[in-house]
Parts: structure tokens; C-alpha cells; sequence
């Protein structure tokens, strides 16, 4: 009998070993043409594999790709990213995948030969800014990956754009820990946080986002100002509109745009759709939880005012479509991006921002390299980039007149790096002129 069971135990010692050998989750890194790429595999809550593609030589830290649905099957990992897909067999001892990565796109099909190994402590490739790294668990099997700029003084939380996480602030955020204590947010759906498959209204990304501030005890005298780009101006908007008394004041850098800013007046079929479509599910769905007289009521706010705004932006948008050069010709390789897509059909209509505001626009952007050098000319070209910005902006500083609007000529929509200084100089005016903690 004894010897029967040491025969288990050792039979079920190496099952064991077998197993974890297998695990395909965790940190790889390889070199792709010079260029060294980590490859984070994790497994998602509901037991999706996602794959995490970083180029660290070329975009870093803050902008991984991300394959969705990743498969590892019979020792075998199959990764399919925008710009191309990787396969690779795991060795039987768990520390090499050897593989191949095709790129995608005309003339870039041939495959490279693409071997990744697990880091040890001493091999890790790591990411050397200036900050602290932890997780947040904001819902049932979801943590956001927050960063911790540190410094003294009021908070300053910063929310990126769409398609970056909180590492694109590590060369800005240290620029205002002199004054404040600064922190960052990945929101879901973008690496290293997780990415599931829901959550994406612009309100539940609020909701994430006051989930954190509490987690950091940002709360009363403690309020933060909130700093987003781009279409982080949806999650501003959204606790400007809910949620005022949970922040001290709302920054837009270049985030001022219609998820953040409703205007009925202009052309926004692609930011009413999504709400006209929630409307239109709940007015259809007759187990609804509302009475006879709410939904009486939501038909006629659509049917009343709602529609007739979305069939006048619809007929406005077939138009431009119909005379846009090349109209017949059909895309080709598209591969749709599902936390994007999610994204763009959970945003929601924001009219009423409350509290103290600022909004930095780049208006006009940089002209392009080959603009002609004559003066008249660029200067017609500014005007006519200016005529397609200045509604948005003039309904913003209309709609929220507390706010103070700035405009910065020529700057890139990634303003706090094409113009650092003067983003510095904006925040650090309107944060110090806020009113004191208490």
C-alpha cells in the first residue's frame, strides 16, 4: 500500500508539473526587428485568454495592441492583433514559445520567425518613470491599474484618451508633483487592466473612475481635480453632470468634443444613435420596470424632439458620404475593435456640466508638412480648419459658462506634449485658483 501510494503521489507530483508547464499566462518577451516586444497573456474573468502586444521601442508602455479572443489549444497560442497575428508552440517546460508573426497589410504578409522566453527578475524589461503601480478592483473580476505619480498637495487624477492607457502621462505627470500629488487611471478594456466584456457606458466608466478615487481616500477635503484627454471628457462630463461634489474641478485637454458636449444644433448622428437606441430597447421591451406614463412619455420626447434632430443629422451625413471622393470604394482587412466599439456606443448625451471648469483646445492643428510656404495661404488654411472646430468650442463655452476655454494654435491633439508648456501653465493657474480644501 505504501508503495502504491508514493507511486500517486509521484504520478500526480508530475501531472502537476505538466500543468503548470502548460500555463500560457504571465510576462514573455522577444526581439522583432530589433525591437523588443512583451507579451502579457492573462486570463479574463469569464475565462477569455487576451493577449497584450507591447513594442517597447515603438509606442512603449502606453499603447498595447490587443488580441480579444487569443486561443491556446494543444500546446498552441494563436494571438490576432490590428497589425498582424502570432502563433507559437509552448516548449514542454513552460519557458519558450517559438513561433511566427505576420504583419497585416499590402505588401507585409511574409512570416518572421518570433521566439519568446519568460523573464526572469533580472531579464525583466521594466518600466523605469517615476511612479508606483497597483490595481484597483472596481467590480467583480475587473481592476483598473492606477499609477502613482506621487508628490504633495492637491490631487491631480489623470484619465487618458481612447487607444492609451495612464502610461502616456510618464513624462507629464512629473512636471506637476512639484505642487500636487498626482495619480493616473487605465480604464477597462485597455492593458494592463482587464478587459471585460461589458461596463463600457460612459457612466459605468465614471462609476470606475469615483470606484478609485474612494480606493485612494480622495474624498472631502481630499477632492481631486480630474484631468482627461480626449475622449476622457465623456467620464469628466459624466461626474460633472452626476457627481459635481466628488471633484474639486474638471480639465478638458482636447476632450471638449461632443461625448463630452452635446449640442443638438450640429451634426451628431454618430454620438445620438447609441441613446436613441437604448430609448428605442426600452420603449420595446415590455418587461421594462417603468410605468405606462414614463414610457407614454419617452416616445414622445423621441417622436417630438429627439428623431426629428436625428433624421435631420442622418440626411446631412448621407450627403457628405455621397460626395466624398472614392464613395464606391468598399474597405478591405477591417478588424473591428471590440472595447472601441464598445466605447462609441456607450457614449451618452451630456448638456449640463457643473462645477469649475477648464477646456484646452488645439484649434487649429499643425498644418501639414507639405502646406505651401506662402502666407495667405496657410492663413486660408487655418480659417478653413478653424470654421470645422469653432461650433464645437463656441458650444461648450456657451453651454458650460463657468468654464475658461483656451485655444492653442497649431498644437496636436496630444497638446500636453506638442505644447507642454502652456498645458502646464493652464493647470496649474486653474488649479491654484480653485478654493482651498476644507
Amino acid at each position: 500500500m505504501r508503495m502504491a501510494s508514493r507511486s500517486l503521489v509521484l504520478a500526480l507530483t508530475i501531472a502537476a508539473s505538466v500543468l503548470r508547464a502548460q500555463d500560457i499566462t504571465g510576462v514573455w518577451q522577444g526581439t522583432l526587428d530589433g525591437s523588443r516586444i512583451r507579451m502579457d497573456v492573462s486570463r479574463e474573468g469569464d475565462g477569455r485568454l487576451t493577449v497584450a502586444r507591447y513594442n517597447l521601442d515603438h509606442g512603449g508602455w502606453e499603447s498595447p495592441s490587443v488580441s480579444y479572443t487569443a486561443s491556446f489549444e494543444r500546446g498552441v497560442l494563436d494571438a490576432s492583433f490590428n497589425r498582424g497575428d502570432f502563433t507559437g508552440r509552448l516548449a514542454a517546460k513552460g519557458s519558450i514559445i517559438t513561433g511566427t508573426w505576420i504583419a497585416r497589410g499590402a505588401g507585409s504578409a511574409t512570416p518572421q520567425p518570433l521566439e519568446f522566453a519568460r523573464p526572469s527578475a533580472a531579464t525583466a524589461w521594466r518600466d523605469t518613470a517615476a511612479h508606483r503601480v497597483h490595481f484597483v478592483s472596481v467590480g467583480p473580476q475587473v481592476k483598473l491599474e492606477v499609477l502613482d505619480f506621487g508628490g504633495t498637495g492637491r490631487p491631480v487624477v489623470l484619465l487618458a484618451g481612447l487607444g492609451d492607457n495612464a502610461h502616456t502621462f510618464d513624462a507629464f505627470a512629473p512636471k506637476l508633483t512639484d505642487r500636487y500629488h498626482v495619480y493616473a487611471i487605465t480604464r477597462r478594456g485597455f492593458a494592463p487592466s482587464s478587459v471585460p466584456t461589458s461596463g463600457y457606458l460612459a457612466d459605468s466608466l465614471a462609476d470606475d473612475v469615483l470606484t478609485v478615487l474612494d480606493s485612494l481616500a480622495l474624498t472631502g477635503a481630499r477632492r481631486p481635480v480630474l484631468v482627461g484627454h480626449s475622449m476622457a471628457g465623456e467620464e469628466l462630463s459624466s461626474i460633472g453632470s452626476r457627481h459635481p461634489d466628488r471633484v474639486a474641478g474638471l480639465a478638458y485637454v482636447e476632450a471638449g468634443y461632443p461625448y463630452a458636449f452635446y449640442d443638438p444644433g450640429q451634426e451628431n448622428a454618430p454620438y445620438l444613435i447609441p441613446d436613441v437606441q437604448r430609448q428605442l430597447a426600452v420603449v420595446f421591451d415590455r418587461w421594462a420596470s417603468i410605468s405606462y406614463a414614463e414610457r407614454a412619455a419617452m416616445i414622445r420626447s423621441l417622436t417630438d424632439s429627439t428623431l426629428p434632430i436625428l433624421q435631420r443629422d442622418l440626411r446631412s451625413w448621407a450627403a457628405n458620404l455621397e460626395s466624398a471622393p472614392n464613395g464606391n470604394v468598399r474597405p478591405v482587412g477591417i478588424r473591428r475593435d471590440p472595447v472601441a466599439s464598445a466605447l462609441y456606443a456607450g457614449v451618452q448625451r451630456y448638456t449640463k456640466i457643473n462645477g469649475p471648469v477648464l477646456a484646452i483646445y488645439a484649434a487649429p492643428r499643425p498644418l501639414p508638412p507639405n502646406a505651401p510656404s506662402d502666407t495667405v495661404v496657410r492663413a486660408r488654411m487655418d480659417s478653413v480648419a478653424l470654421a470645422g472646430l469653432l461650433p464645437q468650442i463656441i458650444a461648450f463655452q456657451r453651454g458650460v459658462p463657468q468654464a475658461r476655454v483656451v485655444r492653442l494654435a497649431h498644437a496636436t491633439h496630444y497638446v500636453f506634449r506638442s505644447n507642454e508648456p502652456d498645458v502646464l501653465r493652464e493647470l496649474r493657474t486653474f488649479i491654484e485658483g480653485l478654493q482651498p480644501a476644507n
